[in-house]
């Protein structure tokens, strides 16, 4: 049998969010799940203050929403693929 890794949010919250290209876009905020599925459906990263790339990413209440179809890996950091950002 398979053994599987689960993260628990409250672990994952503070954690830096890279892109697959290596450029931090921020911290880690919130996680928005389907209340009626239970499936993640977006992470609410604050941006880092300093990116570029963060800068230029469409906001909600001034945190980038990254669909969970762009997360890539979860470990010490979220990696993302920047290409299905917004």
């Amino acid at each position: 049998m398979a053994t599987r890794k689960f993260a628990i949010a409250k672990q994952l919250g503070g954690k830096r969010v890279i892109t697959n290209k290596g450029e931090e876009i921020g911290r880690l905020s919130d996680i928005q799940v389907d209340e009626r599925t239970g499936d993640l459906e977006m992470f609410m990263v604050e941006p880092a203050a300093d990116s570029k790339l963060a800068a230029g990413l469409p906001k909600e209440d001034d945190y980038i929403v990254v669909p969970f179809k762009a997360i890539f890996a979860v470990s010490d950091v979220i990696v993302i693929d920047e290409s299905l950002l917004g």
